[in-house]
């Protein structure tokens, strides 16, 4: 926290909920991803959206190697099955 900042008790409330769900908040946000990156029209949009990918990746905590693999072959449809495996073993599972 910035010094001299202090956050009113519901504020506090509302900062803890978030970063006890950040996990599923970051593989939902990959879901999101996935559909824009289907979506996307152009290659500099998809450069974007790769490095978003990249970034929230990196927050999960997924394994680097898997990571690599997937952001170096730009492979939407390996990203997507990840997805579904973050979804369905909870935001925690599937990591390795």
């Amino acid at each position: 926290m910035a010094k001299g900042q202090s956050f009113s008790r519901h504020q506090q409330g509302i900062v803890n909920r978030y970063y006890e769900h950040r996990d599923t908040i970051m593989v939902n946000k990959l879901g999101e991803l996935v559909s824009d990156l289907y979506l996307a029209d152009s290659a500099k949009k998809q450069d974007r959206l790769w490095e978003r990918v990249k970034m929230a990746l990196a927050n999960l905590k997924i394994a680097e190697k898997h990571t690599a693999s997937i952001i170096s072959n730009r492979d939407v449809t390996e990203l997507a099955k990840l997805v579904a495996e973050l979804t369905a073993g909870g935001a925690g599972g599937g990591r390795s």
